[in-house]
């Protein structure tokens, strides 16, 4: 198991570690480190504190990513989702919350607002040269060209 180092950088008395919510979750879910609620308007954007920094080894990343009932239900997602926490950061972590939603939404203290998953990253070198469209059957063809079956 990757073992990876947190710290609470929140004022809060009331402060939650990122945890999982289940025996099978691939995300930790982690919460609004507010203070009061904040109402999130149609189509308002909020950068949401955490009050969390992590220390992710060299190799892996962290990625941000919005929780499917905030999404289902309030129209609430991450707008840059995935968010990337690359290895090298050592700020807190903050999530950019947005309302899709013709009604207010409000954030409350603790409450989850989404979830961290860790994966391996794997470094790539790029070489310039020749791609021959023709050597799949897709080819060139994107954006719904296989169809929506």
């Amino acid at each position: 198991m990757l073992k990876i180092i947190i710290e609470k950088v929140s004022q809060s008395e009331n402060f939650q570690i990122p945890k999982y919510h289940s025996d099978n979750s691939s995300g930790l879910d982690i919460v609004a480190d507010i203070k009061n609620q904040t109402k999130l308007k149609q189509n308002e954007i909020f950068l949401v504190p955490t009050g969390i920094k992590l220390k992710i080894p060299i190799g892996y990343e962290g990625q941000v990513r919005p929780r499917s009932g905030l999404a289902l239900n309030h129209g609430i997602t991450i707008l840059n989702s995935p968010g990337t926490i690359d290895s090298d950061y050592r700020g807190e972590i903050k999530v950019i919350l947005i309302n899709h939603s013709s009604k207010i939404f409000t954030i409350k203290p603790n409450m989850r607002i989404g979830q961290i998953v860790f994966s391996q990253v794997v470094k790539i070198q790029l070489e310039l040269g020749e791609v021959n469209i023709f050597e799949t059957k897709r080819s060139s063809n994107g954006f719904g060209s296989t169809g929506l079956k």
